[in-house]
This record gives structure tokens, C-alpha cells and sequence, in this order.
């Protein structure tokens, strides 16, 4: 009998992703190890290994197919000296399909304009026009009935009303039309409108801002550049993941997890960093940041941002984490608030730093101000548990030496 190659799951949370390409032909002989295709999960594209020995004797789902469910029959394949045989192809039935990218218009079964009225004493000559056409028509205020198609059996199709408006005499009237593109959500997109439109609805969001004075972290920053032996550049983000991690371990009740039944208080500052990438949003971790220097931390975040981008990281890299930094401050955002990622109860969004007139021992002078804004469930941390671990940021930013012993 033929070894059933299934749709893996390759995330707790995946239930679904898309079989980019297969490695391997049908008649093709497959060794254990071997890479047999690659799946696109909400996060990356991962290559997946075969775990038999045999020949691949049928694909059951092509490459490019699109929400294959997880333990679909994707392929079969037969072991040594085993023939095939076709109608074992119904060993595993599906109930539905994957489905595939919709073209932007096709021919269709007889689609008529207008409905025939039954009441009518003339019989209605059928137009037969495809969906995309017959929007496009009445749009532009076309009759369709006076229009010759160019498509399959006569079929009015998209062309057809583009060239009927072209050779519309000028100055005749049309309905103006607005022009758009429809952008077809991918698998990451999907996951992040769902978990994050979840957190919002069922999460009672509450939200601390802090003022941190910035000039001390950007002298010491230039003096750590100036150093002849510091090869290194660090980013004003390398501090703040420092001094998050270290702010959770002063306040270890913000450093928590919310699990219905219970709260999970975590013995290590894991910062999960948010990360544009193509398509979406990736929260890579750094582990046990509280232990680690600025000048690993800096390392760390750029190989996981630089392999997020390109849809390397593996699932630990950024599955988990007790708690998030959103930095949009290389945007020149002011200030703004994040979105909890569950089943953490704590996110930091950080805004640009920027000159402003302040007072400092009642003096007015111009300092380098960066304002934070701390989502927190409320389910999890209360507002003076918020505060507390504003203060300690608070002191690590304004006092950044403390950051490096």
C-alpha cells in the first residue's frame, strides 16, 4: 500500500499554508532526508524533508496551490518493488480542496445582461458577457447588446468594453470609473488580520505613556563609536531592547503571559522585535535578552531581522517570547500604540526621538525626547504594575551606563 505523504503542520498555530514547489517528479526514487517541496506557513517558507524511502508515484496537490488544510494527502509514494495502482488515489479523501488564484476574469456559463421577463410577448436576444465586462458596461453606461465579442464563442470580455470606450465619439457622456488594484491576501496577512483583530476584541487593552530623555544614551552611544577599537555600530534600538529586558527582570510581574486558567510569570526577559518584512509583520525573539551585552543583542537583531526579510528564521526564533518592543522611531513617528500580541499582556511602542523645549531645574532648555507608549492587558498587569515597569525603562534609558555593567 502506498506511504500517504500528508500537509505537515509546521507550527502549533498553522492550520493551513500553500505548496510553493515540489523538489521532486512523479517516477522520481526518494531517499530519507531529501528535500521533497517547499510550504509557505503565515510566517516563512519552509523546505520539507521525506521521512521514507520509496518512489514519489503521485502528486495529489500541485505546486503554487494555495490553503492546502494540514494533513491533506498531498502525494503518494510506494516502497521498493510496489506497483501503483491509481485507484488507491481515493485512500484519503478531502473535503475540500486547495484552492487556487482566481484569474481576473474568465468565460462563464451563459450570463445574460438582462433577465428575461416571463411576461414579455417578444422572446430577449441573450448577450453573453463575462462578469468583469458586464460591471465595466454598466459603469460606462454601454449597452452590451451593441457591443461584438471577441472571446470564446462570441463572449463580450473586458477588451471588447475597452475599445467600444475608445471609439466612443468625444464628448459623449460616461459614468466616471475609478481605478483600484486588488492585492490577494497571503497566508501572513491572513494570520496577522485574525490574531490581531482577536487581541483587540477580547483583550481589555488599557495604555501608560513615558517621556525618556534621550541626549544621555546618544552621548554615550557616539563615545562607544569613537572608541579605535569599537568596530560595531549599535542603533538607539539596541538600548531599548536592553533596557526592556532589564526593566521586566526589576518588575517581574509585567514579565507574564496570559493562559485563561492562570498567569505564567517568566523567569527570562524574552523580547520579541517587531520586524517589516514583505507582505507582513514578524516578531523574532531574543532570548534571555536581560543576560546578553548591547553588543549581542545588536548582532542578534540584525541576523534575525536580515534572515526574517529573506523567510529563513525557524519557528522558535519567532514563536513565543514574554514580551514585545514596536519601534516605528526610524519613521519619524511621534508616538502611537500597539496592538498586544497574545498570550503576552505587554507591548512597548517606541516613537522617534526629537528636540523639544523642556524644563530641567527650572530651566527651559531644548533635550532629546522619545515617548513610549505601553499596551498592557489588563486581564494580566494592573495600571501600578504599568507604571512600575515605566519608571525602571524609564531610568535604564536616562541612565544608559547601567546598561553596560
Amino acid at each position: 500500500m502506498p506511504i500517504q505523504v500528508l500537509m505537515p503542520a509546521l507550527s502549533p498555530t498553522m492550520t493551513e499554508g500553500n505548496l510553493v514547489k515540489w523538489h521532486k517528479n512523479e517516477g522520481d526514487s526518494i531517499k530519507a532526508g531529501e528535500v521533497l517541496a517547499e510550504i509557505e506557513t503565515d510566517k516563512a517558507t519552509m523546505e520539507v524533508e521525506a521521512v521514507d524511502e520509496g518512489t514519489l508515484a503521485k502528486i495529489m496537490v500541485p505546486a503554487g496551490s494555495e490553503n492546502v488544510p494540514v494533513n491533506q494527502l498531498i502525494a503518494l509514494i510506494t516502497e521498493e518493488g510496489e506497483e501503483f495502482n491509481p485507484s488507491e488515489v481515493f485512500l484519503q479523501p478531502t473535503s475540500s480542496g486547495p484552492s487556487r488564484t482566481p484569474v481576473e476574469e474568465k468565460a462563464v456559463p451563459r450570463a445574460a445582461v438582462e433577465p428575461v421577463s416571463p411576461s414579455s410577448p417578444e422572446k430577449t436576444e441573450r448577450v453573453f458577457i463575462t462578469p468583469l465586462a458586464k460591471r465595466l458596461a454598466q459603469q460606462n453606461a454601454l449597452d452590451p447588446s451593441s457591443l461584438k465579442g471577441s472571446g470564446p464563442h462570441g463572449r463580450i470580455i473586458r477588451a471588447d468594453i475597452d475599445f467600444a470606450l475608445h471609439q466612443r465619439p468625444a464628448g459623449t457622456s460616461a459614468v466616471y470609473q475609478s481605478t483600484y488594484t486588488d492585492v490577494k491576501l497571503n497566508s501572513m496577512r491572513k494570520t496577522i488580520a485574525a490574531r490581531l483583530t482577536e487581541s483587540k476584541q477580547s483583550i481589555p487593552h488599557f495604555y501608560l505613556t513615558v517621556e525618556c530623555d534621550l541626549d544621555a544614551l546618544l552621548i554615550l552611544r557616539r563615545q562607544i563609536h569613537d572608541l579605535p577599537e569599537t568596530a560595531q555600530k549599535f542603533s538607539v534600538n539596541d538600548f531599548i531592547v536592553k533596557a526592556c529586558a532589564l526593566a521586566l527582570l526589576k518588575v517581574p510581574e509585567a514579565n507574564v503571559t496570559w493562559h485563561d486558567t492562570f498567569i505564567r510569570q517568566h523567569h527570562t526577559a524574552d523580547v520579541a522585535v517587531a520586524v517589516a518584512i514583505e507582505g507582513g509583520l514578524i516578531t523574532p525573539i531574543v532570548q534571555s535578552a536581560h543576560v546578553k551585552t548591547l553588543a549581542e543583542i545588536s548582532t542578534e537583531v540584525r541576523s534575525l531581522a536580515e534572515r526574517a526579510r529573506s523567510g529563513k528564521l525557524k519557528p522558535e526564533e519567532y514563536q513565543g517570547g514574554t514580551f514585545t518592543l514596536s519601534n516605528l522611531g526610524m519613521f519619524g513617528i511621534r508616538n502611537f500604540s500597539a496592538i498586544i500580541n497574545p498570550p503576552q499582556a505587554c507591548i512597548l511602542a517606541v516613537g522617534a526621538g526629537e528636540k523639544r523645549v523642556v524644563v530641567k531645574d527650572e530651566q527651559i532648555t531644548i533635550a532629546t525626547i522619545m515617548t513610549c507608549t505601553l499596551s498592557v492587558d489588563h486581564r494580566a498587569v494592573d495600571g501600578a504594575i504599568g507604571a512600575a515597569f515605566l519608571q525602571e525603562f524609564k531610568k535604564f534609558i536616562e541612565n544608559p551606563l547601567c546598561l553596560l555593567i
